[in-house]
């Protein structure tokens, strides 16, 4: 009896450890994120910011295994932990925006309100510090 409890016992740890969101490497973010502002600095390649910005969050979605087949799912997932919804949504929009039709103008302010979003939305969920001072 002590043998099948002890197996069903070790059973439901391995269950659990992988089900468990994985603890995010917050310097690698920050790595990743600090790289991509170097996107901001011309507007030929404000539309690679908001890409990095966009696939980032995604790796961060699914190393906490939100769940979801896209990106767009795990944000649902997530909405309960975001404190910027409609800051992300929009963010996100404007990405898949620019993905389809790159001849997209885009305006400074919405790229900053868009980057906004997503570092909001990576500090929420553990991938960036809540401390960081670094603008968009």
């Amino acid at each position: 009896m002590a043998g099948i409890s002890l197996v069903l016992f070790l059973i439901l740890g391995i269950f659990v450890r992988i089900k468990r969101p994985k603890k995010l490497k917050i310097e690698k973010f920050v790595r990743d994120w600090q790289e991509l502002q170097l996107f901001c600095k011309d507007k030929t390649t404000w539309p690679d910011a908001l890409s990095a910005a966009d696939e980032l969050l995604d790796k961060a979605l699914k190393r906490r295994k939100f769940k979801g087949k896209s990106m767009g799912e795990r944000l649902v997932s997530a909405q309960r932990t975001l404190t910027n919804n409609d800051g992300v949504w929009y963010a996100h929009n404007l990405c898949k925006k620019v993905i389809e039709k790159p001849a997209t103008r885009l305006r400074e302010a919405d790229v900053k309100s868009a980057l906004i979003g997503f570092r909001q939305a990576l500090k929420d969920i553990g991938a960036l510090p809540n401390g960081e001072s670094k603008d968009a």
